[in-house]
């Protein structure tokens, strides 16, 4: 029903006051605009780090952009990590996910796999300085299909307590190597290759 009515829309605004030591941003991202503002932000902090980039993903499909950016840094000598579950929830993602791990690997991508179970948490942090956790996968769907939000984090203390939980997951987890790749079987590696062609549907 409609009413001529004129409401004061700001007695209905949430009023919340955090106190913090550095800078955070809430941000979102969808498939209705130009650009990829989640990626973008992947991109400038893996871009820009100076000394370390700490990753964690469920999931692992990730565009040229990405991939450059990753293989870049890391032949830069940043240290960079990503951490991926050992155990998944999807077989057939994970089996994608895993087909990315030679190239990063090649150019000194460290890849760990969380051990202990599946690991669903999605978060970017680099030099003690800035992070960015959310709901974005590292994966296709979150950086162009879905809607997703999205927390920037530039110099306040829970960057390094983010800093810390991934150093912890890493612990947890297992360093992949070449000969554990070696031991992925061929039907295996060919099914990965065939089911790229439909990431954007995945």
């Amino acid at each position: 029903m409609s009413s001529s009515d004129v409401f004061n829309y700001e007695e209905y605004y949430p009023t919340m006051s955090f106190k913090t030591d550095g800078f955070v941003q809430p941000f979102g991202d969808g498939p209705h605009d130009d650009h990829q503002s989640i990626e973008m932000a992947y991109m400038h902090i893996i871009n820009n780090a100076k000394r370390y980039v700490y990753i964690t993903t469920p999931y692992l499909i990730i565009d040229n952009e990405i991939a450059t950016a990753l293989k870049l840094a890391a032949l830069s000598g940043i240290d960079v990590r990503i951490m991926m579950p050992h155990i998944p929830d999807k077989k057939l993602i994970f089996l994608i996910s895993r087909s990315y791990y030679p190239e990063l690997m090649k150019a000194g991508v460290k890849i760990y796999e969380y051990l202990p179970g599946f690991l669903h948490s999605k978060m970017i942090v680099a030099d003690d300085e800035v992070a960015i956790i959310g709901t974005a996968n590292l994966d296709f769907r979150s950086f162009y299909l879905h809607f997703e939000v999205s927390c920037l984090l530039y110099k306040t203390s829970s960057v390094l307590e983010m800093r810390d939980d991934a150093l912890k997951c890493i612990e947890e987890g297992k360093l992949v190597t070449f000969e554990d790749l070696r031991k992925i079987s061929l039907f295996k590696k060919l099914l990965a290759a065939v089911l790229k062609a439909f990431v954007p549907l995945m």
